[in-house]
């Protein structure tokens, strides 16, 4: 015998903002809350992330991410804002299989007012010839892929980076596009909200 599903603490959720414009990190949110938060109303709002246009490094994700869940929950009055923030890491010399590489993971934030939680995605290796670049000049890695692309297979994409599939959907094949992706982080961020009573200490600060 099946137990009962747990209600979702989430489920009086109604307004929730994301700290951005972009489409598939608000789908991303969407996709995360249906199953706790059936009647929410997802909304991008345009901030800004206070950090570089290309996040180097794990600091500068999470500051990132954090930033735009407060500034997305401080523009418009919502019960729950989200900051979603990509950004390569460095792995150790030799972890990466041929020296010194990075490798592109993304952080969300959400927050209600009184806490902070966060959440990761899995990782995925850029092209070396586009992390390099993206690492040294703090270049957009999205356009230096869409750049590779073009000069390795004699073609345009069939659709910019952010807006699209995303680089990690390009490089599945479409099979884990950027929203899913960034699904993934957005649940693990829900966890200190969906256990209250495990995670007790509220940090917004």
């Amino acid at each position: 015998m099946n137990a009962a599903p747990v209600p979702s603490p989430l489920a009086s959720v109604r307004e929730v903002r994301v700290g951005s414009s972009n489409e598939p990190k608000i789908a991303a949110v969407r996709g995360a809350l249906l199953a706790y938060a059936p009647d929410a109303r997802v909304a991008g709002v345009v901030v800004t992330s206070g950090v570089s246009e290309q996040p180097v490094g794990l600091g500068e994700i999470v500051r990132g991410a954090r930033n735009r869940a407060l500034r997305a929950g401080e523009s418009e009055r919502c019960d729950l804002a989200v900051g979603i923030e990509d950004g390569l890491i460095e792995l150790p010399s030799g972890e990466s299989g041929a020296g010194p590489g990075h490798v592109n993971i993304g952080c969300a934030a959400v927050s209600d007012g009184k806490r902070i939680s966060l959440g990761f995605s899995s990782g995925f290796a850029y092209p070396p010839a586009c992390s390099r670049r993206a690492v040294g000049a703090r270049a957009p890695v999205g356009a230096l892929f869409d750049r590779l692309w073009q000069e390795r297979r004699g073609q345009a994409p069939p659709l910019p980076s952010v807006p699209g599939l995303g680089n990690v959907g390009r490089l599945t094949l479409g099979v884990l596009p950027r929203a899913e992706y960034a699904r993934h982080a957005v649940l693990c961020a829900l966890v200190a909200f969906l256990h209250p009573d495990l995670y007790e200490s509220p940090e917004t600060s």
